[in-house]
């Protein structure tokens, strides 16, 4: 499930500093200077590969699918990109891997032109949800693109485009997440994007979140506006600018028809609108409605048993007055600790340590709201003469739907041959045959369980495709059972760990989707569907969060779900133990990050750090807990998301107990003495800002490196920072990264002049510790970086992505790119030898896949320059020579260890042998040493290696 929300109470504000929201043309700007990167990268040879995992797949925002052949269709995932299948979803390929972005709010495609429009920024306003850069096009079906404008839009409500004419479009924007902005409302082009006329503007606050249109008539059009204030503690979804607009002129003017004597809810209280439209006449429209429930409803149908709200009214002599059985059963099933049982909180209260209220605020934590429903939520409403007049279907609350985050769902789907079918997403995705006024779950056991998009065949009656935040899913008997279509690699990671065993593995939390390991070295195929044995695996569900792994038993891992509740596990035994420490009783809670930080100290693997606002320690494997700190926040702001927390934890390797914290409010702090002084060390940096990490340098005692990102602010500008001396000072390294929220950095585990740092656009490395950086995204899209780790002695860098799962890099070359190899003009690395193997070029069966050798000679080019590259025999024969354009920077020879065709005649010539052809036609070389020679660039450069 997406969002939990907290009540923060205390009150010191936070210093109102402005951070100002990144303008569109600093955007572009950027957007130029990353593609010159890219071209230009000393390290833009070194590849990444992509090692999954896919099944649990990534939040899906829209589909596209056509409807003369439902076989083809486009998946939109939210920071996942665009993926097209034409064999019902059993193979995908990605489609805008080379455009700058891969954030989509919405598509539409018009199958008989090849046109695609993408509108980039997701629509959803999460936490997590990610800007985009305007609109983008393509008239091949995807082969090349071009960006339409519209860059400061942010984020993409809908686009509905003409059947008639694929240059004729509506776009709904729904403008920044987090700040005003102008560039938001309708806009509609009539010549393929290239001006735009803003034809519906309501506010600074108020875009439009989806559009539909008749069926019958492109002129008949409705938007749905949605008022939103997003803060990084506060979260309104409704305000009096939403509402239903409506076009008869195909989105050219509008009209609100939301008016008081529609029907239909205005005011305040009116949050998120999905709209689906059945012919001119008949619409649906799925409202978020957040105006409060009949309290006299509500305590009708009030729960037996003691709520905590019991608490807030209870009266000293009341609450004494309790029967003990059911106070325990209250304290047991809101997982008091242990201390706190009837008779000794009764003797609290009796001697006035505690107050009954106490027992209330003890549980208002991000999770204790959730299910409290105090707004109305999810409702359906139906107009039959075209939006006049609206009458709601639902004549009970239709609950557990929306929950207290009805504005992450709100889309409503119907069939196209019948008014009375529709679909309404949210948790679970629920239909209805009668209009609207009767529902049941179509959920299957294998589908996920929040929605966003649902296609209804016109054809085939019971034929649905489902986006959820598990992927894709397609049912043909109208939800009663679900196939999974989930091959690409689109996890949402927010952070990934590594173990040391062999070969090692990769862990993971990801968005609504838990906590996932695998080996490193698993490759993507579909034989576990044969096997049943998935080489990813689950260990732990919600929202997955920070993992680390103890380094003596990679069995006990700590990880857990949003909010502070994380777990020990146990996975060689299938146990796991709460480890969240808790208030006193009487004391404020604590308050815990969404991505809460922990981290086992690298001195004693007993010893785990968690942050809250307090920096809290544990000297036993999070059985009991001791608080090392006061808050080390600006004190939290009144709102409810949580905030004024601890974001990122570090410890020096140098010393037991030098810890620096990181806030979400921009304050750092280092303690020299395991908690005894803090001292706040980020009054010289921006304010106000989050921090996404403080790293301790493992190479300088007195080094430690901070990023600030602005995200939640939409200021996207690249904050990297060093200190030399424990954070007195701090100078700026961001340098030449192009603008963009930095969410990471670490340094290498060997060479301390070499930094790697991940933003919401791209991964970047340094060679000098920062002073310049190089574009690193061979093989990885635009997508968000958000977490990086080395498995130092694989020498691997992995990246945890936030829309296309974890990739792997090997960083050797790169560890050993010293200054002086930078001197050069030629370099080749030492090569590894290989083993021998008769199987080189040969098949089992003529029907299966030959094995075949191969050898990455890996050599640094202080220029462009083309290379002469020959293989020789220990008695000098050229096996084997080729010609490589090198580019400036790191290059890689792949050399698949076969003769050319003369090369095995001068080595046959020389060598009374035999030499056997492989069933793939080439002949490998024997057993040997052998010498690769590079010449060009005025000097020449050789290696040896031997196949063993």
């Amino acid at each position: 499930m997406k969002q939990f929300y907290l009540l923060v109470f205390a009150s010191i504000s936070i210093a109102s500093a402005q951070i100002q929201p990144t303008t569109a043309q600093k955007v572009e700007e950027s957007l130029i200077a990353k593609q010159a990167m890219d071209a230009n990268s000393l390290v833009k040879n070194i590849p990444l590969k992509n090692i999954g995992p896919s099944v649990m797949s990534g939040r899906v925002v829209d589909l596209a699918v056509n409807e003369d052949n439902p076989t083809e269709y486009y998946v939109a995932y939210a920071s996942g990109g665009l993926w097209y299948t034409n064999n019902n979803g059993t193979t995908f390929t990605p489609v805008i891997d080379e455009t700058q972005t891969q954030n989509i709010g919405d598509i539409a495609v018009h199958w008989k032109s090849g046109t695609i429009w993408v509108g980039t920024g997701e629509n959803n306003a999460s936490r997590s949800s990610y800007a985009g850069i305007g609109i983008l096009k393509s008239t091949d079906n995807g082969k090349t693109w071009q960006n339409m404008g519209l860059i400061d839009s942010h984020h993409i409500g809908r686009i509905v485009l003409n059947p008639n004419n694929a240059n004729e479009v509506t776009v709904g924007v729904a403008g920044h997440l987090y700040s005003p902005n102008s560039e938001r409302g309708i806009y509609k082009t009539t010549d393929g994007g290239k001006t735009w006329k803003n034809t519906l503007f309501i506010n600074d606050n108020t875009g439009i979140i989806d559009v539909a249109v008749s069926p019958n008539n492109f002129n008949i059009q409705y938007a749905a506006a949605w008022q939103k204030d997003r803060k990084a503690w506060d979260f309104i979804g409704n305000g009096s600018g939403s509402g239903i607009y409506k076009s008869s002129d195909a989105g050219a003017t509008w009209s609100k028809i939301s008016t008081p004597t529609s029907g239909f809810p205005t005011g305040e209280g009116v949050g998120r609108i999905g709209l689906a439209v059945f012919d001119d006449n008949i619409i649906y429209a799925v409202h978020d409605n957040q105006f409060r429930r009949n309290k006299e409803k509500e305590k009708e149908e009030k729960q037996e048993g003691l709520t905590k709200d019991d608490f807030k009214s209870l009266s000293k002599e009341e609450f004494l007055n309790l029967n003990d059985k059911e106070l325990n059963d209250f304290l047991k099933t809101n997982n008091f600790q242990e201390k706190y049982r009837a008779a000794n909180v009764k003797q609290m209260v009796r001697s006035n340590a505690v107050k009954p209220v106490d027992l209330a605020l003890y549980l208002e934590d991000a999770n204790s709201l959730l299910f409290d429903t105090p707004v109305i939520g999810a409702e359906v409403y139906r107009s039959t003469d075209g939006g006049t007049k609206w009458v709601k279907q639902n004549s009970n609350y239709i609950d557990d739907l929306f929950y207290s985050y009805g504005y992450y769902f709100a889309q409503i789907s119907i069939d196209p041959k019948n008014s009375e079918a529709i679909y309404v997403s949210g948790v679970p995705i629920i239909s209805s045959k009668d209009g609207g006024k009767t529902y049941k779950s179509i959920n299957g056991d294998n589908v996920h369980s929040d929605h966003h998009a649902v296609w209804v065949n016109p054809n085939l009656p019971g034929h649905l495709i489902n986006g959820n935040d598990g992927g894709v899913n397609t049912s043909y008997d109208d939800g009663a059972s679900w196939v999974k279509n989930n091959s690409p690699n689109v996890g949402q990671f927010y952070a990934i760990a590594v173990d040391n065993e062999k070969p090692y593995n990769v862990y993971g939390g990801l968005q609504d989707n838990g906590v996932w390991m695998g080996p490193h070295n698993a490759e993507a195929s579909t034989e576990w569907h044969q096997t049943g044995q998935y080489p990813w695996k689950s260990i732990l569900g919600g929202d997955g969060m920070q993992v680390q792994v103890d380094a003596r038993n990679a069995n006990i891992v700590y990880t857990g779900f949003q909010f502070g509740n994380y777990f020990r596990l146990d996975l060689e035994n299938d146990k796991r133990t709460y480890i969240q420490p808790k208030h006193e009783l009487g004391e404020t809670p604590y308050r815990f990050n969404w991505q809460t930080p922990i981290l086992l100290s690298s001195h004693n693997q007993d010893i785990l750090y968690m942050g809250g606002n307090k920096l809290h320690r544990s000297l036993d494997q999070g059985d009991t807990w001791e608080t090392i700190s006061g808050d080390l926040t600006q004190g939290g702001k009144k709102g409810n998301v949580a905030f004024g927390t601890l974001a990122t934890i570090t410890e020096s390797p140098f010393k037991f107990g030098l810890l620096y914290t990181g806030s979400d409010d921009g304050l750092i702090h280092r303690t020299d003495n395991g908690g005894g002084n803090w001292e706040n060390i980020s009054k010289n940096l921006p304010q106000n800002l989050w921090v996404s990490r403080v790293v301790a340098s493992k190479h300088n005692k007195n080094r430690v490196y901070a990023t600030l990102n602005g995200y939640r602010s939409d200021d996207f500008t690249s904050y990297i920072y060093v200190s030399e001396n424990k954070g007195n000072t701090w100078k700026s390294i961001s340098n030449n990264i192009p603008a963009s929220p930095v969410n990471v950095i670490i340094e290498d585990s060997e060479n301390e002049n070499l930094l790697f740092v991940g933003t919401d656009n791209g991964l970047y490395a340094s060679l000098d510790k920062g002073d310049s950086w190089e574009s690193f995204k061979n093989g990885i899209p635009a997508v968000a970086i958000h977490d990086l780790v080395i498995q130092k002695e694989a020498k691997h860098l992995l990246v945890g992505t936030h829309g296309r799962s974890i990739y792997k890099a090997e960083i050797a070359s790169l560890q050993n790119l010293t200054s002086e190899i930078l001197k050069k003009e030629l370099h080749i690395y030492p090569l590894e030898n290989i083993k021998h193997s008769i199987r080189w070029g040969n098949s089992w069966s003529s029907w299966s896949k030959a094995s075949t050798p191969g050898l990455d000679i890996t050599f640094y080019s202080n220029r462009d320059d083309v290379y002469q590259a020959k293989i020789k025999s220990s008695d000098d024969i050229i096996v084997s020579e080729t010609e490589i354009t090198a580019n400036m920077g790191l290059n890689i020879l792949s050399y698949d260890l076969a003769f050319t065709k003369i090369g095995k005649l001068n080595y046959l010539k020389k060598h009374k042998t035999e030499l056997k052809q492989s069933d793939n036609g080439s002949t490998y070389l024997p057993k040997g040493t052998y010498l690769v020679e590079i010449t060009g660039n005025g000097t020449s450069e050789n290696v040896t290696f031997e196949i063993e």
